[in-house]
C-alpha cells in the first residue's frame, strides 16, 4: 500500500460540523461492526467529551468474548471522538493511529514458507518427545541449521520435550513450529539465573533484572545475544536496546528537517545511503528543558511545571530511538512505513541511523511452554522462570502459544512491529504475564486470555498484567481476557498506546519507581473496556493521562488505588460513553483504525 502524506499540526481539526469523506467512512465503519454483531448503527454521539447520543434501539449487540451479561442489552453508540479521528486519523490529540500495529503493518496472516523455506524435524538432531532426556540442545542445533540454510522452518511434532537450557532463535526467518498448543509441550526445568547468572539492574540495589527480561525461548539476533548474555556473566549489566550495550553502536546516515507528527514523510540531508525496505532507526534527543519530554506529555503548562532533571531513570531512556522501514526514496523526500511518533525539532537533532543488527521475520508457534512449578518469587526477585521475549526484533511473531507456571510471561524489549496472537498466560500465577519496556513500539498483542492463578499469592510477590514502560509507545492489546491483573503503566512516561475490547478483573497494581517519571505521557486510549469487578485503577484514566481518552467502560468506582495524577493543572483527557458495556462501535479501534488507514 502505498502510505499517504498529511503534512499539517498535530492538533485536532477545527473544521466546522459538515460531514466529511472520511467522517462518512468512519460512520460507514462503525455500521459495520454494527451490523457484524447483528446491532444497528447509532447515531453519532456529540463531539464533547462523555455527551453520548441518544441511544439506539433495535437488536441488541453480542458480547464480546469473556463479556458480562449485562453487554446483552448494550445498545450500539457512536463516540463524537471517533467521528474527530476520522478526520485527523494521525495527528489526533488524545488518540493515537495504531491502524499499523503489528508484524508486516498488521498483516492478517504470519508468513507459512520463511526464508528459503528448509524444513527441519527437531528429532533428526537428537530431541526425544517423551521427556526421558534434554532436547534444548537438539532444538537449537535445528535452529541454527535452518538458520545457516537462509531460514526456514523448525518442526516440533507432538509430545513432551523436556528442556534443561534454553532455547534461543538468533537467525531471521526461522520459525519455530510446534503442532498447537494443545499436542506440543516444552518443559523447562531450570531458570535463566542457573543458566546465564545473576541479573542484577543498571539501577543499582539488589534486584534482579530477570523480573523484567529475558525468556526461555528468547528471540534476539545472535550478536546482540551474544553480547547481551556476555555482560550479564560479567556483571556489567547493559542496556537492552537497539543501540547495544552502551547505547553507542550507532552511526549517521542522514540528518533530518522539521516535521510534524503524524507525517508519513520526511525531506532528509543526504539520502545516498538509503534505499526502499532498508530498516533504519529515528532518534530523537532530549534538550537541557526537557522540551522532548514535555513533548512526549502533550506539552502546555503541566509538563513545562513538571521537574524532569531527577528523574534520573526516565533521562536515561532518551534518546528516543523508533524503527521503521523505509517504502520509498525520491531525492531528498524519504516515505516510511508509519507515520511519525512525534514531531521533528531542530532542537532535538533529529536523525536516521543504524542500529545493530535485527531479528526480522522470525516467529514461534502452536506450543505450550511449562516450567516445573516452583513458588513465585518475592517481588523484584524473579530467579528467570520467563516465557516467550523478543529483543531486538522486528516484523516477528508468536501465535498459539501457552505459557504456564512462568515468572514473567510473554515479554518485549527494544522490540518494534512484532504481532503476538492467541497467547495465554496460565498456571501458578506471574509477576508480569506481558511486559513492554525499553523502547518497544508499534506492536500488536491481540486475543490474549491471561487465567486466574491456581494457587494463592505467596507473601511479598506483586501482580502487574499487561505492562508498558520506558517511552514505549504505539503498541496495541487487543481482544483480551483478563482474569486478574490490571493495565499496568509502569512509569518511563509510556506514550500513545492503546488498549480496546478487553474483559478485565482489575485486582493487580503498577509498579515503576519514583525516579522513572510519569505514569502515562499523552494519547493513551482506553477503548472498550469491561471492567467486571468495578475497580478503577488503571482503567478510567482522565484524571490521569494527560491528551487522553476513555471510551465505552462500564461505571467503576477508586478504591485501593495508588495511581495518581503526574501533572498537575487541566489535563485535556476525554471520557465518553462512560457507564456502558460493550456499547462504543467502532468496538475495537484497532480494527477500526486499520479499515480507515485502508482508504485514506
Amino acid at each position: 500500500m502505498e502510505s499517504p502524506s498529511l503534512e499539517g499540526g498535530s492538533g485536532m481539526s477545527d473544521r466546522g460540523a459538515g460531514i466529511t469523506r472520511r467522517a462518512l467512512l468512519g460512520i460507514a465503519t462503525a455500521v459495520a461492526a454494527g451490523t457484524a454483531t447483528g446491532a444497528p448503527a447509532a447515531p453519532v454521539a456529540a463531539a464533547t467529551g462523555g455527551t453520548p447520543a441518544a441511544p439506539a434501539t433495535g437488536a441488541p449487540a453480542a458480547p464480546a468474548p469473556g463479556a458480562s451479561a449485562a453487554a446483552a442489552t448494550a445498545r450500539p453508540q457512536v463516540p463524537g471522538l471517533w467521528r474527530e479521528v476520522t478526520r485527523t486519523p494521525y495527528t489526533h490529540p488524545q488518540i493515537p493511529y495504531v491502524g499499523r500495529a503489528g508484524q508486516r503493518a498488521g498483516a492478517a496472516h504470519f508468513p507459512r514458507r520463511p526464508g528459503r523455506s528448509v524444513v527441519v524435524d527437531v528429532r533428526a538432531h537428537g530431541a526425544t518427545a517423551d521427556g526421558s532426556a534434554d532436547s534444548a540442545p537438539a532444538i537449537n542445533r535445528a535452529i541454527a541449521a535452518a538458520g545457516r540454510a537462509g531460514g526456514g522452518t523448525v518442526l516440533i511434532p507432538p509430545g513432551t520435550y523436556r528442556l534443561d537450557g534454553l532455547i534461543h532463535i538468533g537467525y531471521s526467518n526461522v520459525v519455530l513450529r510446534g503442532a498447537g498448543s494443545g499436542r506440543t509441550k516444552l518443559r523447562a526445568t531450570r531458570n535463566l539465573t542457573e543458566l546465564i547468572g545473576v541479573y542484577g539492574s543498571r539501577y543499582g540495589g539488589d534486584k534482579s533484572s530477570w523480573s523484567w527480561a529475558g525468556g526461555l525461548v528468547w528471540l534476539c539476533p545472535t550478536d546482540r545475544f551474544t553480547t547481551l548474555t556476555d555482560a550479564i556473566r560479567a556483571k556489567e549489566w547493559p542496556f537492552e536496546g537497539w543501540t547495544g550495550n552502551k547505547r553507542d553502536e550507532w552511526r549517521t546516515l542522514t540528518t533530518l528537517e522539521p516535521a510534524r507528527q503524524g507525517s508519513w514523510t520526511v525531506t532528509v540531508t543526504d539520502p545516498g545511503h538509503l534505499a526502499p525496505g532498508d530498516l533504519v532507526l529515528l532518534r530523537l534527543a532530549d534538550d537541557t528543558d526537557h522540551t522532548l519530554l514535555e513533548h512526549m506529555a502533550g506539552g502546555g503548562p503541566g509538563p513545562e511545571a513538571y521537574v524532569w532533571d531527577d528523574k534520573t531513570k526516565l533521562t536515561s531512556y532518551v534518546p528516543y530511538e523508533w524503527p521503521v522501514r523505509i517504502t520509498r526514496v525520491r531525492g531528498r523526500k524519504v516515505t516510511l512505513e508509519r507515520p511519525l511518533p512525534l514531531d521533528l525539532r531542530p532542537e532535538w537533532d533529529p536523525r536516521l541511523t543504524t542500529h545493530v543488527k535485527a531479528l526480522t521475520g522470525s516467529g514461534v508457534e502452536g506450543l505450550t511452554l511449562e516450567a516445573v512449578e516452583t513458588p513465585q518469587s518475592p517481588h523484584l526477585l524473579d530467579k528467570g522462570y520467563n516465557g516467550v521475549t523478543f529483543q531486538c526484533a522486528y516484523d516477528c511473531w508468536a501465535d498459539d502459544i501457552v505459557v504456564r507456571h512462568m515468572d514473567n510471561g510473554f515479554g518485549l524489549v527494544a522490540a518494534s512491529a512484532c504481532t503476538l496472537r492467541n497467547t495465554r498466560v496460565a498456571g501458578r500465577g506471574t509477576h508480569h504475564p506481558y511486559f513492554c519496556r525499553e523502547g518497544s513500539h508499534d506492536n500488536l498483542v491481540d486475543r490474549f486470555t491471561i487465567e486466574e492463578r491456581t494457587t494463592p499469592a505467596p507473601a511479598n510477590t506483586q501482580l502487574h498484567g499487561i505492562n508498558v514502560e520506558g517511552l514505549s509507545s504505539y503498541n496495541v492489546w487487543s481482544r483480551g481476557d483478563m482474569r486478574m491483573g490490571t493495565f499496568d503503566s509502569h512509569r518511563g512516561m509510556p506514550f500513545a498506546n492503546v488498549r480496546t475490547d478487553i474483559t478485565v478483573v482489575n485486582n493487580g497494581r503498577h509498579g515503576g519507581d519514583a525516579s522513572a517519571g510519569p505514569l502515562f505521557g499523552a494519547r493513551f486510549t482506553h477503548w472498550n473496556i469491561r471492567v467486571t469487578n468495578g475497580r478503577a485503577g488503571l482503567m478510567r484514566i482522565d484524571g490521569l493521562a494527560p491528551y487522553s481518552a476513555t471510551v465505552g467502560i462500564n461505571e467503576v468506582t477508586e478504591f485501593d488505588q495508588i495511581d495518581v495524577p503526574d501533572f498537575t493543572g487541566p489535563l485535556h483527557s476525554r471520557l465518553e460513553l462512560y457507564g456502558t458495556t460493550d456499547a462504543v462501535r467502532p468496538r475495537n479501534l484497532y480494527d477500526a483504525q486499520r479499515e480507515l488507514g485502508r482508504d485514506l
